[in-house]
């Protein structure tokens, strides 16, 4: 008869005695890590697992390792291997959650600097690891199995927002991974451009109604969401601004990240560019966009912004390329490139805030105070536009506007002290880059990490037999980039 049988018979207390103390000890120390932990985490509801702590390692009453003694050797291999999966899916589910996580990078939106097919380590102890507001979720998941198609977590419990100690804070120039904070309510069958800019476009009724277009208007929690990978350029309390493409910090002009990257229209002297112009460059397949300057609006655009014709009346082959400082130098020496003109900074579309009165473009944006925890703003119709998501959707006020009067919780107010601090994200690719200038600003609870280094690299325009993984990026560190 094994223990387990036996054990049935015996009371709590002649079980406690029949313990070895080679258990005790073993359940000691993990009962002291477990409370450690518990402390670290600030949720004391977590305390209840130590009920089953006990039950493992002391009184075992539930037959946690009943498939080690059963006769059956085909049950014993199953369960050997269940053991060894379970074990290893709690293991990474605490080390996705808590230490690091791969990060993809999916956009070109912080080329040169990252590159798309670049995989990232990403720290989540550089800026202090979050606990989870959906601690119940299938590990390696963001928000849906893959092929079921169904929410990868379940929405109870929910935690609210808390963040363990880490090395320190954001800092200007870190390069950070974050949940998208746009992204917590979004029409299923069409999740980019996001809901905000959708109900703007199309009106909400129209997005919330037609289902068979939209799908589904759901609700995801921050830790939930999409992650996005930007350059951080404006603090908590700095006054943001960009004027011709430059940033402005307090009304101080900023350093321009060294790979950053601007479109310009390119003209030739006649000759179409090839593969190898563009490898030359260092411009991927994607990037090379060719515009149609038969098309008598695009040759009109053309014209106005200096792009002039042939005395012909012909017009030299034009392409649209992402191109950094070093790569016009590059160009500029090429004699079949005859002229290279910036894209106008209108050319991106509606700018945050998304309301008809904004003139702002992606090259002369702001200027944007940036909320800091703690700080109190003075509220007006014209800069509630810019704050009214911070303080409805990232801090759970009811806001209300009536009679020309602010209403926050009920209340009549002209003032509001946010309660978290709050990040400007661009990408170092900026005229590619959907960034805070599109969607806002970046809650505090929205930060995941930091990207420490590049494990893996992959050219998806290169075969395997020619440079389809970038050797001379793998374990290079993020900063050195």
């Amino acid at each position: 008869m094994n223990q387990t049988t036996t054990n049935d018979k015996y009371s709590l207390a002649e079980r406690l005695k029949r313990v070895k103390k080679t258990r005790w000890i073993r359940f000691s120390i993990v009962a002291l890590l477990y409370i450690g932990w518990t402390i670290w985490l600030n949720n004391y509801y977590v305390l209840f697992g130590l009920l089953l702590l006990i039950d493992i390692y002391l009184t075992q009453y539930i037959p946690w390792g009943w498939w080690k003694t059963s006769k059956n050797p085909v049950v014993r291999t199953v369960m050997e291997w269940v053991d060894a999966i379970v074990y290893a899916l709690v293991l990474v589910y605490f080390i996705f959650i808590f230490v690091f996580q791969n990060y993809q990078i999916p956009s070109s939106s912080l080329e040169k600097s990252l590159l798309v097919g670049d995989f990232l380590l990403v720290s989540k102890m550089s800026y202090g690891p979050r606990v989870p507001n959906t601690p119940l979720h299938f590990p390696l998941a963001q928000h849906t199995i893959p092929l079921l198609n169904t929410k990868s977590y379940i929405e109870w419990p929910q935690w609210d927002y808390h963040r363990l100690k880490g090395f320190g804070p954001v800092k200007r120039n870190d390069i950070v991974v974050f949940n998208f904070p746009a992204g917590d309510t979004v029409a299923v069958k069409q999740p980019n451009p996001d809901y905000y800019t959708l109900c703007f476009l199309e009106g909400r009724e129209a997005v919330n109604r037609n289902k068979a277009l939209y799908g589904d208007i759901i609700y995801r929690p921050v830790d939930r969401r999409e992650n996005y990978v930007k350059r951080c350029v404006g603090l908590p309390g700095d006054t943001f601004s960009i004027v011709n493409n430059d940033i402005y910090i307090d009304g101080v002009k900023q350093p321009r990240p060294k790979n950053m990257q601007l479109n310009y229209l390119v003209r030739t002297n006649g000759r179409y560019l090839g593969n190898n112009d563009f490898e030359k460059w260092g411009i991927s397949v994607e990037d090379r966009v060719p515009i149609d300057v038969s098309s008598l609006n695009a040759r009109m655009n053309l014209e106005s912004w200096g792009l002039l014709p042939n005395p012909d009346g012909s017009m030299n082959p034009v392409y649209e390329l992402p191109l950094t400082q070093a790569m016009i130098d590059m160009m500029k020496k090429d004699p079949s490139i005859e002229q290279i003109v910036g894209e106008p900074g209108f050319f991106g579309g509606q700018t945050y805030p998304l309301v008809r009165s904004n003139t702002w473009t992606r090259s002369d944006y702001g200027p944007v105070w940036i909320p800091k925890k703690g700080a109190t703003l003075k509220l007006t119709l014209e800069n509630l536009p810019i704050y009214e998501r911070p303080i409805r959707n990232y801090e759970h006020n009811d806001l209300q506007v009536r009679d020309g009067k602010i209403y926050i919780n009920g209340k009549e107010t002209d003032s509001y002290t946010f309660k978290m601090d709050y990040y400007m994200m661009l990408g170092d690719n900026r005229d590619n880059s959907a960034d805070s200038r599109f969607w806002g600003l970046v809650p505090e609870d929205h930060v995941v990490g930091k990207p420490l280094f590049v494990w893996l690299s992959i050219d998806k325009d290169r075969s395997w037999f020619d440079g389809h993984i970038r050797w001379n990026r793998l374990f290079r560190p993020v900063s050195s980039l």
